[in-house]
C-alpha cells in the first residue's frame, strides 16, 4: 500500500513538474533532505511502539548540531571527536528523559514538550544567539558527499544478495520450527519488488553524482535496528511493553530499564541527525531542527505505526518519511505556496490515523 502511494505521489508531481520531479538531480536531493527526519522517524518508531511519545527530538537536533559546530569552529576538535561527541550529547539528554519517564513515571508527553522548551534554550544560551558556520571540509562531507558510480553498483548487488539470504533463512527457519510459510511466490515477490527499486535507485542517482552519503548513513542504521527490533530481546520487549505493560511486567520484562534505553536510543539518533544537518548546512543556527519531532511522528503514522503502541515497522517509518519529502519538494517545484504545504501533510497525518484506527475496528 505504502509502495503504491508513493508511486502515485512520484507520478503525480512527475506529471505536473513536466518530469523534472524524477530527474537525477532531484531525486539525490530528495533522498538528501530526507535522510534527517529518517533518521529520527527509525528511533521515534521504537518510542511510539513502546507506547510513548517523543515532542523534543528537533531541540534535540538543534543542540546537538549546535554543540557540534561549537566544539569544531570554537574548539578546533577534528571531525571524529566532534562527531562522537554530538552523539553522546544526544544519547545523555535522551536518558535523562527516559529516567523521568521510566523512573519517576511522569507522562512521556510533558516530559519531552519540556525537553524542547530547555534544549532550545540550552542552544541559544551556549551559542549566544549566533550562527556558528564554516566548520572542516572532513566535517562538511558526511552530508554532503557522494559515494562513487562502481562501488555503488557494487554496494546495490550487494543489498541484494543479503536481502534474498535473509529471506531464505527466515524461511527456512519458520519450516524448521513446524511454523506456517507463506506462500514462496509472496515472499519472493517482494524480494523482487525491492531488488527492482533498489537497483533503478542505484541507477538514478548515479546518473547525477553517486548515492549521496546521507542516505546510506539510513541505510546503515536502518539495517541495524531491523535487526535490533526483530532479533533480539530488546527489540521484543519494546513491542511486549506497548502491546500490554501489565502482560509484559507479569512476564518478568523489566519495563524501567527497557523505555529508559529506548529514550536514550532516540536521543543518540537525534545526535546523529544533528551532525547530518549541521555538515549539510555548514552552519548551526538557532532555529536548527525546529518541527522536525512533527515529520518524524507523521512519518511513523504514515508508515503503520500505532500510536497506541505495540505496532510497527522501521521499514514502513522510512517509506513514510520518503513520503513527506517527496509531498514537500514535489510541493515546492510545483511553487506551491508554503501554507498549502502545512495544510496537506496535517490532512496527510489526520487520515493515515483514522485509517490505523479503522483497520483496527
Amino acid at each position: 500500500m505504502l509502495i503504491i502511494a508513493l508511486v502515485l505521489i512520484a507520478v503525480i508531481f512527475g506529471i505536473f513538474t513536466g518530469g523534472e520531479f524524477l530527474s537525477s538531480r532531484n531525486l539525490s536531493n530528495l533522498f538528501t533532505q530526507m535522510s534527517i527526519i529518517a533518521v529520527l522517524a527509525i528511533g521515534m518508531t521504537l518510542v511510539i511502539v513502546a507506547g510513548h511519545i517523543d515532542l523534543s527530538v528537533g531541540s534535540l537536533v538543534g543542540l546537538a548540531g549546535g554543540a557540534a559546530a561549537i566544539l569544531q569552529v570554537w574548539y578546533g576538535w577534528n571531525t571524529v571527536l566532534t562527531v562522537i561527541a554530538a552523539i553522546v550529547v544526544g544519547a545523555i539528554f535522551g536518558l535523562w528523559q527516559g529516567w523521568w519517564v521510566a523512573y519517576r513515571a511522569v507522562p512521556a508527553f510533558i516530559v519531552t514538550l519540556g525537553g524542547m522548551l530547555i534544549f532550545r534554550g540550552i542552544l541559544i544560551g551556549i551559542t549566544n544567539g549566533q550562527t556558528i558556520s564554516n566548520l572542516d571540509e572532513s566535517f562538511k562531507l558526511i552530508g554532503t558527499s557522494y559515494f562513487p558510480y562502481i562501488p555503488g553498483y557494487i554496494l546495490a548487488v550487494v543489498c541484494i544478495a543479503l536481502l534474498v539470504f535473509g529471506t531464505v533463512r527466515k524461511r527456512s527457519k519458520r519450516k524448521s520450527m513446524g511454523l506456517l510459510l507463506s506462500a514462496p511466490m509472496f515472499d519472493y515477490g517482494k524480494v523482487a519488488i525491492y531488488s527492482f527499486f533498489i537497483l533503478l535507485a542505484t541507477y538514478l542517482l548515479n546518473r547525477y553524482l553517486g548515492i549521496p552519503v546521507p542516505i546510506l548513513i539510513v541505510a546503515l542504521l536502518a539495517v541495524i535496528f531491523i535487526f535490533i527490533s526483530n532479533n533480539t530481546a530488546f527489540g521484543r520487549y519494546v513491542y511486549a511493553i506497548g502491546g500490554n505493560e501489565e502482560a509484559a511486567a507479569l512476564s518478568g520484562i523489566n519495563i524501567k530499564r527497557n523505555v529508559l534505553w529506548v529514550f536514550t536510543t532516540m536521543g543518540a539518533l537525534a545526535g546523529v541527525a544533528g551532525v547530518l544537518l549541521t555538515s549539510r548546512l555548514n552552519a548551526a543556527t538557532v532555529s536548527a531542527g525546529s518541527n522536525y519531532e512533527l515529520d518524524a511522528i507523521a512519518a511513523c503514522v504514515i508508515g503503520g505505526t500505532s500510536l497506541v503502541g505495540g505496532k510497527g515497522k522501521i521499514v514502513g517509518a522510512l517509506i513514510g518519511a520518503l513520503i513527506m519529502a517527496s509531498i514537500d519538494n514535489g510541493m515546492s517545484m510545483m511553487n506551491i505556496e508554503a501554507f498549502w504545504q502545512y495544510i496537506v501533510k496535517g490532512l496527510i497525518l489526520i487520515v493515515a490515523v483514522w485509517i490505523d484506527i479503522s483497520s483496527k475496528k
